[in-house]
């Protein structure tokens, strides 16, 4: 069974990932800070459905000295690493000139210099063993931009370009290097929105609605299995039509 890590995956977008991926008979390693009631489920659903498994592995992405120790425990439990997801970010809304210098920091420390620090030492494993995924969460505003999210944006941003330039680096040593840009996703926190506000959203997607989690989970299945090993280097938009 194929190891797949999947950062932030204990709620949101990312337990859907865990979900999706475990279905579908993989291994999924839900990394988070700590577990959640969601995930406390779906750990049971792959062993009522005999299929794959979800397991959880507790770690704080502040701690970015313990990556490689982290990423070496994970291979001593579970076996080798064939996929690495990197789905956990944070945001924090505001405009530019008044936000906290340490807010700009810790955005760029979670959203960028993690996945990156977590990419270095799970690709090594890859690339010994001549195969292997790794998928990015990016996000629309990383093109379209959006005001008040200027540092969210480019923490986004900064992930295709390492998206785009690590495909090249390993691409020889068989890994895919992916990322995936969802749009304004159906989740818990758009549906407290009023429903005009929703409405209004959806209007301007061409589909006329907002994509769902499993929309983004059945995107990086897709890069993760063997009906993408030819794609890399690529960043696959999930908006429902919203930047068409």
């Amino acid at each position: 069974m194929r190891n797949v890590i999947v950062t932030g995956g204990s709620r949101g977008i990312g337990l859907g990932i865990v979900r999706t991926l475990a279905n579908a008979g993989y291994r999924a390693i839900a990394v988070a800070r700590s577990r959640s009631s969601a995930l406390d489920d779906a750990i049971e659903e792959p062993r009522r459905n005999a299929c794959g498994e979800v397991r959880f592995a507790s770690f704080d992405l502040d701690r970015l000295d313990a990556a490689a120790d982290f990423i070496r425990s994970l291979r001593k439990e579970h076996g080798p690493i064939y996929g690495l997801v990197n789905n956990a970010g944070i945001s924090v809304e505001g405009m530019l000139s008044t936000m906290a210098t340490v807010d700009i920091e810790r955005l760029v420390r979670i959203n960028t210099t993690a996945p990156m620090v977590l990419t270095k030492y799970a690709v090594r494993q890859m690339m010994a063993a001549g195969e292997g995924r790794i998928v990015n969460i990016s996000s629309i505003v990383a093109s379209t931009g959006y005001s008040g999210l200027s540092v969210y944006a480019a923490t986004k941003a900064s992930m295709i370009g390492f998206t785009r330039s690590l495909a090249r680096e390993v691409g020889p040593l068989g890994v895919t290097v992916n990322a995936v840009a969802p749009g304004f996703v159906d989740t818990d926190l758009t549906a407290h929105m009023p429903a005009q506000n929703r409405a209004a959203v959806a209007r301007r997607a061409a589909l006329r609605r907002l994509p769902q989690i499993e929309d983004v989970a059945r995107a990086v299945l897709y890069l993760i299995g063997e009906d993408a090993r030819n794609v890399t280097g690529t960043v696959l938009t999930i908006d429902a039509g919203g930047t068409a």
